[in-house]
C-alpha cells in the first residue's frame, strides 16, 4: 500500500536511524528512484520493472519502455505502472502552476526526471539521456535521493529546491500522491480565498 509512505513511518526504513539509499548502478535509475521513494529495497526490483515493459507492450519485438538491451533505463509509463500497483498515482506538476500552492502534507514525495550525460566508464560521451531521482521527506527533513549522489542531501526548503529544478526546460516534475488524493485533487491549493470563503 502507497500509504505505507507516512511521513513519520519508520518502519520502511532499512537503516537503523537512518535512510535508504540505492546507488547508481547500469541504467537502473528509475528502480532506485521507485526504491528511494518507497525506502525500501524490496519495492520493485528489475524484474518487476521489465514485467511492466511486457505488460505495457506485449507484441513488441523491441520494448518502447526500455534500453534496447534491457539493462533498464525505463520511461516514465513504466513508473506510473509501478505506482499504481502500489495504489499511487503520478500528476505531472505544470510549470505554469504557482509551486508554493503545492499542499505538502498531501504529497507522498516527488520525482525529477533530469538530463545527464552519457558516460562508458570514465570516459563521458556527448549523448545526453534522462535521469530520475527521488525527493521525499523523512523525519521531517526532505532528502534529495538521487542514486548518483553517494549519499542523501538534505534539502534546506523543499519548494525552494523544486522552483530552481523546474526552471530548466528540460527538467520535469512529478508528484507521486495516493490515488485518494489524485481523485480529491487536494495535492494542490487552486484558490485559498475561495476555500476561506466555503469554510
Amino acid at each position: 500500500m502507497c500509504l505505507t509512505m507516512r511521513k513519520k513511518d519508520n518502519q520502511v526504513y532499512t537503516q537503523e536511524g537512518g535512510i535508504y539509499h540505492e546507488k547508481q548502478s547500469r541504467e537502473l535509475c528509475a528502480l532506485h528512484a521507485l526504491n528511494n521513494l518507497f525506502q525500501d529495497r524490496h519495492a520493485f526490483t528489475k524484474r518487476d520493472l521489465d514485467n511492466i515493459c511486457l505488460t505495457l507492450s506485449p507484441e513488441a519485438y523491441i520494448n518502447p519502455h526500455r534500453s534496447l538491451l534491457g539493462l533498464g533505463n525505463y520511461d516514465v509509463n513504466v513508473i506510473m505502472a509501478a505506482l499504481q500497483s502500489k495504489h499511487c498515482d503520478i500528476i505531472w506538476f505544470d510549470k505554469r502552476k504557482n509551486i508554493d500552492r503545492l499542499q505538502l502534507d498531501n504529497i507522498l514525495g516527488f520525482i525529477l526526471n533530469v538530463p545527464t550525460d552519457f558516460s562508458w566508464g570514465v570516459v563521458h560521451l556527448p549523448v545526453y539521456r534522462k535521469h530520475w531521482i527521488a525527493i521525499r521527506e523523512i523525519n521531517d527533513t526532505y532528502y534529495n535521493l538521487d542514486s548518483k549522489l553517494n549519499a542523501p542531501q538534505k534539502i534546506k526548503d523543499v519548494l525552494v529546491f523544486l522552483k530552481e529544478q523546474i526552471e530548466s526546460k528540460e527538467k520535469e516534475l512529478l508528484l507521486v500522491v495516493s490515488s485518494e488524493i489524485s481523485e480529491a485533487g487536494t495535492w494542490y491549493q487552486d484558490n485559498v480565498v475561495t476555500q476561506e470563503r466555503v469554510e
